[in-house]
């Protein structure tokens, strides 16, 4: 049900009232100001300095998360290239409200974690189940317990593919208490306001898994940190990102269905990425937007809406995509923009109004809440604003917007945005894909189902 009344969330978050769209906005801005980073940057290191410690990387090792698998086979190389001092914690899965469909997202990774792995010379065996036993878990976790950190590094990547693959005999007995590290690590993760595992923490700030590594590796190379391995300006990161390129593919074969929402951080840097990639390889293009996440009823901690922008930020960065000053369009904003859709659809130009309306919202900090805000963005997009106003406070994009979300939730198995699936030829299985970082993971499947362009 698109838009719920009983929602978990406030009225004031679902639609919040023009002086806390500008409060939220004052606060994003100083979460994702480069000045205000390298301030915070420059801080942490001459505290360091005068300290005359080593750098101390945290990182927090999840046992029946699949990233967390990928993450532990990078540590020791991670560690030595550097000459840092990592700190490993097991911490448990967090759950709640800041991983509100634990479920769904436990059938996720581990699927995710198959389809990536290859692509950075990493290992997840197809075989292996969703979660690792509980049992095998514990004992994991209570020989574990007793190591140090850098036995930990050494042991873990063949310790956690015991796990997985379920070898009992292959994870010793340990004598530690399992119970007590898993909860002084998620305490630790807690105290430093974050809540997922595979993280990486260095100086303020937080990096995910394999695929934030390479942010961390560039802050220590711009640190001229690095020792063992040479690592010179260009050299290859550990886990690199690999590229988004459909060049010389003709992809009228194959479909992809699109999930974007208007009110989406990471929708916003991508979006117009999407739609390059679909002109330059003409696949067939399925739009659908779906409610944000907050207006469905997923609840927002602050802890996790404040690492998304800064997350965002960086990302975008790396995409060469402007992302802020934002003044978001949660609420009638959203609400207006897809009672505009199908209208805009008819004219071909749905792609151009979601384009110009997240553009003004997320880069250009034109809130589309007033009158003004959101006829800039439609006619930026070519559409007519006293036919659009027709269309504003209306109830006709319910069904249709629900519809999307019931593939993408139900049909899918996802629930956040963006998120994307790529079909056919006759013969090979959908993949669907959720994030702004797995359009390269669609690329290399059109380029790979695709054919030489003529």
């Amino acid at each position: 049900m698109p838009d719920p009344e009983n929602s978990r969330n406030s009225s004031w978050m679902r639609n919040p009232p023009g002086i806390v769209r500008s409060l939220f906005r004052r606060r994003v801005d100083l979460v994702i100001s480069p000045k205000k980073r390298e301030q915070r940057r420059q801080k942490v290191e001459a505290k360091r300095a005068r300290a005359a410690a080593p750098h101390v990387v945290e990182y927090f090792h999840q046992l029946d998360d699949p990233y967390s698998h990928l993450a532990a086979q990078t540590l020791s190389r991670f560690a030595d290239r550097y000459g840092i001092e990592l700190r490993v914690h097991l911490i448990p899965a967090t759950g709640g409200s800041s991983q509100p469909e634990l479920e769904k997202l436990e059938i996720w990774a581990r699927r995710e974690a198959e389809l990536i792995a290859p692509y950075n010379g990493l290992a997840f065996d197809p075989s292996w189940p969703v979660l690792p036993d509980q049992d095998l878990q514990s004992k994991a976790a209570d020989y574990l317990a007793r190591l140090s950190s850098a036995e930990r590094i050494a042991q873990l990547p063949a310790i956690s593919a015991a796990l997985w693959s379920g070898e009992a005999d292959a994870i010793p007995a340990g004598d530690g208490d399992g119970t007590s590290a898993l909860t002084e690590g998620g305490a630790r993760l807690k105290q430093l306001n974050h809540y997922s595992g595979a993280m990486f923490y260095y100086g303020g700030e937080w990096y995910w898994g394999i695929d934030r590594l390479f942010y961390l590796e560039q802050r220590f190379r711009d640190l001229g940190v690095a020792q063992g391995e040479a690592v010179g300006a260009n050299a290859p990161y550990i886990a690199p990102r690999p590229p988004i390129d459909v060049s010389g593919i003709d992809a009228t074969d194959l479909r992809l269905d699109f999930f974007p929402s208007i009110n989406s951080p990471y929708t916003a840097i991508i979006y117009d990425k999407v739609i390059e990639v679909k002109d330059a390889c003409g696949i067939q293009f399925h739009h659908k937007p779906v409610l944000p996440m907050v207006m469905r009823g997923v609840p927002a901690p602050r802890p996790k809406v404040e690492y998304i922008v800064f997350d965002t930020k960086r990302e975008g960065e790396f995409l060469g995509v402007p992302f802020g000053p934002m003044l978001t369009p949660i609420g009638d904003p959203t609400r207006n923009t897809y009672a505009m859709f199908e209208w805009a659809a008819a004219q071909g130009k749905d792609v151009a109004l979601m384009s110009s309306l997240l553009k003004n919202s997320f880069a250009n900090g034109i809130g589309i809440h007033t009158e003004k805000g959101m006829r800039n963005g439609v006619e930026a997009a070519g559409l007519d604003w006293s036919e659009a106003k027709t269309f504003l406070n209306t109830d006709a994009w319910k069904p249709v917007i629900s519809k999307h979300q019931e593939e993408m939730i139900e049909g899918l198995g996802l629930w956040g945005v963006p998120s994307m699936k790529i079909s056919g030829p006759d013969g090979e299985p959908d993949i669907a894909v959720w994030g702004q970082d797995r359009l390269w993971l669609i690329a290399a499947e059109i380029r790979r189902r695709g054919k030489p362009a003529s």
